[in-house]
C-alpha cells in the first residue's frame, strides 16, 4: 500500500522493526559494542504495540542461555526470572486417565532444570528499559506498514505512523502520511509470520530450497489460584487427550510468581479436520479430572493466543537480504521439543548486530551481512535445532504415539551418536494445504463453556483488552471476497470461524438459515496470524493495523 507522497525521513546506523527478545537484544548488543569500542551507534526500534510487551505471549519457561550472554550478570541487574523450574513433568492424557512418562528417558536437553517460569512480556520490558538506559531510540505504538527501497533494489528502511485513514479508505482529519525511518541495516523482528517478513521472503526468495515453514497455534490463560493449590516451580506438560493420535499438540502448566498458574495448549496447524477448533480443545482440556484441580477456586485474570513457528532446522530461511536480516521468530529459531525460542530469539539478535556493527564500522550500508548467516550456521542455535529437526516431520508422518516414539529414538541417536536414522526429513507440504474436506471428517460438538472453568472465545478476548480504532481499513484482508461463502463454506465448512482463537471470522445466516454472508469483526483480532497461515484458499493477508492496536497483554 505504498503511496507516491513525500514523506519526512529520520536516518539511523540500525532500523529494528520488533520490540520482542530478538529485536532488543540486537538493539543492546549494537549499543554494547559501540561503548566498548569508543564510538557512536544510532539505533531505532519500533513496536507496533502500545507499549513493550503489549503483543508478548509465551508460555513460558525461558533457557537463560541467551540472557547470560547479553548480560552475564542478569540476576544481581534484576531480570524478572524469579522462580526456577523446580518439578519436571509430561504426561501423556486419556479421556479419563493419565499416564507420567519418565523424565530419565527424555534426552538431558528436554529437561528444564536451570530454567526459569516467568512471562516473556515482563522480561521485554526489562530489557527495553536497558536498551533505552543504552540509548536505543524505542516508539512503541508505531507500527511499520510498508518497506521503503533503495534505487539498486536494497531495502532503505521502513514507513511508520500512518494514521487517520477511515474505513472507506478516505483521509480523517487526523490523517498523518507516516514517516520513513532510514537505515543502513534493517532488521525484521516482528515474530511469527510478519507482514513485512512475509514481503521480504518472497521478493528474495529466501525460503528457495527449504521446507516450507510449519506452525502451531498457542493459546494461554493466566490463573490466580488459592495458595493451598500452588506449586512454585512446578512446570508440567500434556500429550495426547482431547486430540486424537493424527493431530499433533499438547498442554503447557507452569506455576510461578504470586500464585499465578500459566496454562495453555499448543495445536499444530498441520491438523487435518477442518471442524477442529483449536480454543474449544483447550478448554475441553481443562475439564480432565487431572488438571481441573489446580484450577478450582481459582480466577482466570488473563487470555491470548499467537502463532509459534514450528518448522525448525530445515524451515530456516536464508537470514539476509540486501539492506538488512530476519531476526528470531521472523526466521522461525523455535525447538518445538523444548517448546522454547526466547533464547535462540535473543542469540539471533546479537549475532546479527554483531555483523552490522561491523559493517558500519568499515563504512558499509545496504549490502547483505554475511557474517551473520555464517556465524548463525556456527553458533549453538543450529546445532540446538539440528539434533531436534527430525521431531515435527516424524509427528506429521506417523501420528502422535508413534511418531513421538520414533522422534525420542532420533533425539537420542543425534544427542548421543551426532547421527540420525532418518537423515534430514522434510516438511511435505504448508499448512493451509494439509487442510482436509469438510465431507470427509465428523463435525465436532465441544461442551457448552461452564463459566468456572472453560469459557467461550468473546469473554476471552475481553481479558486481552484487545482494542482497534474501528474507523480504519480492515487489517484482515481478503483477496477475492467471494472465497469463504463460494470456495471455502463449500469445501470446508469455513475453517476460519474455528481456527481463529478471538471470534473474528463469522458466517452468518438470515432468518430462514439461508444466504450466507462472511463477516470480519477485525476488532476482536489479537494479532496470532493463524488466518494468515491456515485459510485452506490462502485467501485471507494479515497486515498491521494502525500502531496501538491489538491486545495489551498483562504478565503474559
Amino acid at each position: 500500500m505504498s503511496e507516491d507522497l513525500e514523506r519526512e525521513s529520520m536516518e539511523y546506523d540500525v532500523v529494528i522493526v520488533g520490540g520482542g527478545p530478538a529485536g532488543l537484544s540486537a538493539a543492546i548488543r549494537l549499543k554494547q559494542m559501540a561503548a566498548k569500542a569508543g564510538t557512536e551507534i544510532s539505533v531505532a526500534l519500533l513496536e507496533k504495540g502500545s507499549e513493550v510487551g503489549a503483543h508478548i505471549l509465551s508460555g513460558a519457561v525461558i533457557d537463560p542461555k541467551g540472557l547470560a550472554e547479553l548480560f552475564p550478570n542478569w540476576k544481581e541487574e534484576g531480570a524478572p526470572l524469579e522462580t526456577p523450574v523446580t518439578k519436571d513433568r509430561f504426561k501423556l492424557l486419556g479421556p479419563q486417565g493419565e499416564l507420567s512418562l519418565p523424565m530419565f528417558a527424555m534426552p538431558p536437553f528436554m529437561h528444564n532444570h536451570g530454567c526459569y517460569i516467568a512471562s516473556l512480556a515482563n522480561l521485554t520490558r526489562w530489557l527495553a528499559g536497558k536498551a533505552e538506559e543504552l540509548g536505543v531510540e524505542i516508539y512503541p505504538g508505531f507500527a511499520a506498514s510498508d518497506l521503503v527501497w533503495n534505487d539498486d533494489g536494497s531495502v532503505k528502511g521502513v514507513v511508520v505512523g500512518v494514521v487517520g485513514i477511515a474505513k472507506d479508505g478516505e483521509k480523517k482529519p487526523d490523517y498523518q502520511p507516516g514517516m520513513e525511518l532510514h537505515g543502513k541495516y534493517v532488521f525484521i523482528a516482528e515474530g511469527v509470520r510478519g507482514s513485512l517478513a512475509k514481503q521480504l521472503i518472497a521478493k528474495f526468495k529466501l525460503d528457495e530450497g527449504k521446507s516450507p515453514q510449519k506452525y502451531g497455534i498457542g493459546i494461554k490463560e493466566l490463573w490466580q489460584v488459592p495458595p493451598e493449590q500452588h506449586q512454585p516451580g512446578l512446570a508440567e506438560h500434556t500429550t495426547g487427550w482431547p486430540l486424537d493420535d493424527q493431530t499433533g499438540g499438547g498442554s503447557f502448566m507452569y506455576h510461578f510468581g504470586d500464585n499465578y498458574v500459566a496454562i495453555g495448549y499448543v495445536v499444530h496447524l498441520n491438523y487435518k479436520n477442518p471442524w477442529l477448533s483449536p480454543f474449544d480443545e483447550f478448554q475441553r482440556f481443562k475439564q480432565h479430572p487431572s488438571v481441573r484441580p489446580y484450577l478450582e477456586g481459582g480466577k482466570r485474570i488473563a487470555y491470548g493466543a499467537r502463532a509459534i513457528t514450528e518448522g525448525g532446522y530445515q524451515s530456516v530461511p536464508k537470514l539476509t537480504f540486501p539492506g538488512g536480516a530476519l531476526i528470531g521468530c521472523s526466521a522461525g529459531f523455535v525447538n518445538v521439543p523444548r517448546i522454547k525460542g526466547s533464547h535462540n530469539a535473543v542469540k539471533t539478535g546479537m549475532l546479527a548486530a554483531e555483523a552490522a556493527f561491523e559493517a558500519v564500522q568499515a563504512g558499509r550500508a545496504s549490502d547483505e551481512l554475511t557474517a551473520y548467516q555464517t556465524s548463525y550456521d556456527k553458533s549453538w542455535v543450529a546445532k540446538e535445532l539440528k539434533v531436534v529437526r527430525n521431531a515435527k516431520p516424524l509427528l506429521g508422518k506417523f501420528g502422535t504415539t508413534l511418531g513421538g516414539a520414533f522422534g525420542m529414538l532420533d533425539m537420542w541417536t543425534n544427542h548421543l551418536l551426532g547421527f540420525s536414522f532418518f537423515g534430514t526429513m522434510k516438511h511435505e507440504k504448508t499448512d493451509a494445504a494439509s487442510t482436509g474436506l469438510a465431507k470427509d471428517y465428523k463435525p465436532i460438538v465441544y461442551p457448552k463453556p461452564d463459566g468456572v472453568i472453560s469459557f467461550d472465545k468473546l469473554s476471552s478476548v475481553f481479558l486481552s483488552a484487545t482494542n482497534h480504532e474501528e474507523d480504519q481499513p480492515a487489517h484482515l484482508r481478503l483477496k477475492d471476497p467471494s472465497v469463504p461463502i463460494q470456495v471455502n463454506l463449500p469445501k470446508y465448512g469455513e475453517p476460519a470461524r474455528l481456527y481463529c482463537p478471538a471470534g473474528v471470522y463469522e458466517v452468518l445466516y438470515n432468518e430462514q438459515g439461508t444466504d450466507p454472508r462472511f463477516q470480519i469483526n477485525a476488532q476482536n483480532c489479537v494479532h496470532c496470524k493463524t488466518c494468515d497461515i491456515k485459510d485452506p484458499s490462502q485467501n485471507i493477508v494479515w497486515t498491521t493495523p494502525e500502531g496501538g492496536g491489538g491486545p495489551n497483554y498483562p504478565n503474559m
